[in-house]
C-alpha cells in the first residue's frame, strides 16, 4: 500500500460478505471509487482485492464498502514512539509508518510522543511496524497495554532523570567558560581552559545531538538535532582549529576567534529548554493521571456463603457481588441489589451534589460513596467501565489530530531542509558581501541560524493546547472524542435540541388514564404490550401499570417509527400510539375519550392511545418535567448569538408548551427520526455550523448527521457512540461550557502557531546578520540558544494557561 510501489495487491477482509448477491453490491461499490486500477471480490475467501494508484485510495475504498453495510477488519492500535526529539521526527515515524503495504492511515502526534495506525491484520503486523519505524532511526513500545505503561513511564522518568543531569553539569561547566570567553579572553591560557571544559559539554553531555544526527543521516532525513550537532560542532572544531593553527588567519590579517564559549552554552541552554518541555509536557496529560489514579485498586466481594473477601480489582467479574462501605470507592459498574446510599459522582458529571442510590440503580467504578452501605452486582469490569472508557475515549482524543495540525506538519516536515539552506546561503553571502571579515562573520551567522530556528514550536502549538483542553472537558463532563469536533464548536450558529431526556428528564411519568370501558382484561394487554417497547412512554405505562400480570402470548410486536407500537393477542390486532397511528388504520375514538384527550393536551400532556382493530379502547395523559437546568442553558446559548430548534416526536400542544417555558423559539413537532437528520441538512445548506443534541437511538442518524454532534450521558448506548462529544451528567449548560472551551482552546492553538511562525519569521533572518549593515548588530550564537529553547517553552506554557481560565 504505497506511492511508490506499482501493482501492488491489496487484500481487504470483509467481515459480513457472505453471498453472491452480496459480493455483486460490494463490487459495484468498487467501482465507483477513483484510483482503482482493477479490483476483484472473492466471495469464498471473504475479500476485495484491488490494485490502487496510492494508499489514500484504500481508504476510500473502505469507507466505500462500509457506506454499504459491510464491514472491512481493521485493526488499530496506539504505540509509544521511542527517539523522537521534535516535529520533524514525528513527521519521519508518520512518512516511514504510511508507506508500509496494509497500513491504511499512520498519525504521530509529538506532544503524546505516540503513534496512531490502522491496518490490514491480513497484510502487516505489529512487528512489521515496529522493524519500519527502526529503519527509520526510531522505536516503537509494541508490549501490551498495562505493561506498555509501566514501561513508558519507566523509560520516560530514566530519560528526565538522565537529562536533568546532563543540564546541570552543562550550565555549570559551561558558566566559567561564559565568564573567562567575555571578560576575561587575555588571561593566560584561556583559550586552553575553555578548550578543556567545552569539550566535555559538546561531546559528552551534549553527544545525543550528534548520535541523532547520524542516525538521521543513515537515513536521509534531518530534525532538530541536526541543526544543534551542525551549529555546536562547527563551533567547536572552527574554535580548535584557531588554537591550534591560529597562524592561518593571522597571515591573513585576521583574529583567530574562539567560539567555545557559544558550543557549550547552546548545549546548556538546549538541554535546559528539553527539561522544561518535557516538565511542561507531561503537564498538558495530568488529566489522564488523574482519571487513571481514581481507579481503585482492591473490591470486597461477597462469597456464596455470606462471608467478605477483599480481592484485587483485576480479579473482579461481571455477575460478583460487591460490598461498599462508607467511603469507599466503587470498584467496578454495577446494579444496586441491597441498601442505599448517596454518592458522589463528581468525577464522572461535574456535578458537586451527591445522588441517591437505591436498588435497581446503576453505579460506576471509582465514584465515591458517602455514609451508607450497600451491595450491587458487577456489570461491567476491566476495560468496560465507564471509567475505563471515558480515560480511553480522552486518550484518544487528545492524540487525534485538528484540522490545522495537518498544515502544520506538512511545513515541519520541509523546515529542517530549508533552515540549512537558509543558514548555508547565508554563509555564502557573507563570504561574497561581508569584506574581509566575511568568513568569520558568515561563519557565525550560519551557526546562529541554524541554532534559533525551533521546528518544536510548530511542532507542540495544537497538540498541547488540544490535551489542555480535551482534559479540561474531561474533569467538567464533558468527553470530547476527538480534535476536530473542539475546533469546530466554536463555530456553532444552530443547536438542535431534542425534547425528551434532552430538554426534559427524559422520566416521563402516567398523570390520567381514561377507559372506554374499566376492563381488567385491555390493561393486562396494553402492560404486555408496552412491556416490550424501549420507548420512555412505554416504560411509564408498564412503571404505572406494574400490578398488572403479564401474558407473554401477545406476539408479533411490531414498532412503527414515529408513531407507535402494534401487536397481536387471541387472534386481535392492538395499536399502543399517538392520533396519526389510529387515524391511519381507520379506529373509531368515542367522543368521551377525545374530549378527554382534548383537556389533557391544552394542559400540554403527551396523549397516548390504547386500542384494537376497530376502535379506541383508552387514553392516556403522561408528562416529563423540564430538567431545573435547561431555561438557563438556552438562555445561555441564546446569549452567545446561537439560534436553537428543539425537534420532537410529541405532539404540537405539548411541543409549544415546552418551547414557551424554555423560550425556544423554533419547535417542529411530530417529527420522524428521518425528518430530524433533513432539518439538519436543511440548516447546513443554509450556511449554519450545527451542532446536535440528543439522547436516544431515534436521533442517532442526525447526531451523524451534523457538524458537532453531542450525545446526553444518561442516554442510549447507540447515540453516545455516534456523537463527537458527550455531557455525562446530561445537564444542558454543560454546551455552552464546551464551547467556551472550544473558544478558549482554539485561541490558544492560534495564539501558539503566531509566536511561533513570528518567531522564526524574525528570528532567522536576524540571526543571518539582516541588520548588520544598518545599525552592525549581529546575533550572539548563545542568545540564539537561549532563544530557541525559550520559544518551545513559552507554546506549552500557553497552552497550560487553559487549564486555570473559567
Amino acid at each position: 500500500m504505497t506511492t511508490d510501489k506499482q501493482n501492488e495487491v491489496i487484500y481487504l477482509p470483509l467481515g459480513n460478505m457472505d453471498s453472491e448477491h452480496c459480493a455483486l453490491i460490494v463490487d459495484k461499490g468498487l467501482a465507483g471509487v477513483k484510483g482503482i486500477e482493477s479490483h476483484k471480490v472473492e466471495l469464498n475467501n471473504r475479500r476485495a482485492a484491488i490494485i490502487v494508484e496510492n494508499h489514500e485510495v484504500v481508504a476510500e475504498a473502505i469507507k466505500a464498502i462500509q457506506s454499504l453495510g459491510y464491514s472491512v477488519v481493521t485493526v488499530k492500535k496506539t504505540f509509544p514512539v521511542l527517539g523522537m526529539s521534535c516535529a520533524s521526527c514525528a513527521g519521519s515515524v508518520q512518512t516511514v509508518t504510511q508507506a508500509q503495504l496494509g497500513v491504511i492511515a499512520a498519525e504521530v502526534n509529538f506532544a503524546t510522543g505516540n503513534l496512531t495506525v490502522e491496518y490490514l491484520p491480513n497484510m502487516t503486523d505489529t512487528a512489521q511496524l515496529q522493524k519500519a519505524v527502526q529503519s527509520a532511526g526510531y522505536d516503537l513500545l509494541v508490549e501490551n497495554e498495562t505493561k506498555q505503561q509501566e514501561t513508558l513511564e519507566s523509560i520516560h522518568e530514566k530519560a528526565v532523570k538522565t537529562l536533568k543531569k546532563k543540564t546541570i553539569w552543562a550550565i555549570i561547566i559551561s558558566f566559567p567558560i561564559m565568564v573567562i570567553g567575555m571578560f576575561f579572553m587575555d588571561m593566560p591560557y584561556a583559550n586552553e581552559i575553555m578548550w578543556a571544559l567545552a569539550t566535555p559539554v559538546v561531546l559528552w553531555l551534549g553527544r545525543g545531538f550528534f548520535i541523532n544526527t547520524w542516525k538521521q543521516a543513515k537515513h536521509r532525513s534531518v530534525n532538530m538535532d541536526t541543526l544543534v550537532a551542525s551549529s555546536t560542532g562547527i563551533a567547536y572544531i572552527f574554535s580548535v582549529f584557531n588554537i591550534l593553527i591560529p597562524e592561518f588567519w593571522q597571515q591573513r590579517g585576521l583574529e583567530a576567534h574562539m567560539y567555545f564559549e557559544a558550543a557549550a552554552v547552546i548545549i546548556a541552554f538546549i538541554l535546559l529548554g528539553k527539561l522544561l518541555e518535557e516538565k511542561a509536557k507531561s503537564n498538558t496529560s495530568s488529566a489522564i493521571k488523574k482519571l487513571m489514579g481514581l481507579q481503585p485498586q482492591t473490591a470486597f466481594v461477597v462469597q456464596a456463603d455470606g462471608t467478605e473477601k477483599e480481592i484485587p480489582i483485576e480479579e473482579v467479574r461481571a455477575d460478583d457481588l460487591i460490598l461498599v462501605k462508607p467511603g469507599e470507592k466503587i470498584a467496578v459498574d454495577g446494579l444496586v441489589v441491597s441498601g442505599s446510599s448517596y454518592v458522589d459522582e463528581s468525577m464522572l458529571s461535574g456535578e458537586p451534589l451527591p445522588v441517591l442510590k437505591k436498588e435497581n440503580e446503576k453505579v460506576f467504578a471509582s465514584t465515591i460513596n458517602q455514609k451508607g452501605s450497600f451491595r450491587f452486582k458487577a456489570m461491567k469490569v476491566g476495560k468496560e467501565t465507564m471509567l475505563a472508557q471515558i480515560i480511553r475515549m480522552v486518550q484518544d482524543a487528545q492524540g487525534s489530530k485538528a484540522p490545522v495540525q495537518r498544515l502544520v506538519d506538512k511545513i515541519a516536515g520541509v523546515f529542517v531542509p530549508t533552515v540549512i539552506g537558509t543558514a548555508m546561503t547565508t554563509f555564502i553571502l557573507w563570504i561574497i558581501l561581508g569584506g574581509e571579515n566575511g568568513l568569520v562573520h558568515g561563519l557565525l551567522a550560519a551557526i546562529t541560524v541554524l541554532i534559533i530556528a525551533c521546528p518544536c514550536a510548530l511542532g507542540l502549538a495544537t497538540p498541547t493546547a488540544i490535551m489542555v483542553g480535551i482534559g479540561k472537558g474531561a474533569e467538567k463532563g464533558i468527553l470530547i472524542k476527538d480534535a476536530e469536533s473542539l475546533e469546530l464548536a466554536k463555530k456553532v450558529n444552530a443547536v438542535i435540541l431534542d425534547k425528551t431526556g434532552t430538554i426534559t428528564e427524559g422520566k416521563p411519568e402516567v398523570t390520567g388514564i381514561q377507559w372506554l370501558h374499566n376492563d381488567d382484561s385491555a390493561k393486562t394487554i396494553l402492560f404486555s404490550i408496552e412491556k416490550q417497547s424501549e420507548h420512555p412512554l412505554a416504560n411509564a405505562v408498564v412503571s404505572y401499570l406494574s400490578k398488572v400480570s403479564y401474558l407473554s402470548k401477545v406476539e408479533n410486536f411490531e414498532s412503527i417509527t414515529g408513531q407507535g407500537v402494534k401487536a397481536n393477542f387471541n387472534n386481535e390486532i392492538y395499536f399502543v400510539g399517538n392520533k396519526k397511528l389510529l387515524i391511519e388504520n381507520h379506529i373509531g375514538i368515542a367522543d368521551m375519550l377525545q374530549q378527554q384527550a382534548d383537556e389533557w393536551s391544552k394542559q400540554f400532556k403527551t396523549v397516548i392511545w390504547f386500542s384494537d382493530s376497530k376502535q379506541a379502547l383508552s387514553v392516556l395523559a403522561i408528562s416529563d418535567k423540564i430538567k431545573d437546568t435547561s431555561a438557563q442553558a438556552i438562555k445561555a446559548l441564546q446569549a452567545m448569538g446561537i439560534d436553537l430548534y428543539m425537534l420532537t416526536g410529541d405532539n404540537e400542544a405539548t411541543a409549544k408548551a415546552i418551547a414557551e417555558q424554555t423560550g425556544i423559539g423554533h419547535y417542529k413537532a411530530e417529527v420522524l427520526p428521518q425528518h430530524k437528520a433533513d432539518f439538519v441538512k436543511a440548516l447546513q445548506e443554509r450556511g449554519n455550523i450545527v451542532a446536535m443534541v440528543g439522547d436516544g437511538i431515534n436521533d442517532s442518524i442526525a447526531l451523524s448527521t451534523a457538524d458537532v454532534s453531542i450525545a446526553m450521558g444518561k442516554g442510549s448506548d447507540i447515540a453516545m457512540d455516534v456523537a463527537k462529544m458527550t455531557i455525562i451528567s446530561s445537564d444542558l449548560t454543560k454546551i455552552p461550557q464546551a464551547i467556551k472551551l472550544s473558544k478558549q482552546t482554539v485561541a490558544a492553538i492560534k495564539q501558539n502557531l503566531f509566536w511561533a511562525f513570528i518567531y522564526n519569521l524574525i528570528g532567522i533572518p536576524i540571526a543571518a546578520g539582516v541588520l548588520y549593515p544598518i545599525n552592525g548588530f549581529l546575533l550572539n550564537p548563545m542568545i540564539a540558544g537561549a532563544a530557541m529553547a525559550l520559544s518551545s517553552v513559552s507554546v506549552v506554557s500557553n497552552s497550560l494557561r487553559l487549564k486555570w481560565k473559567k
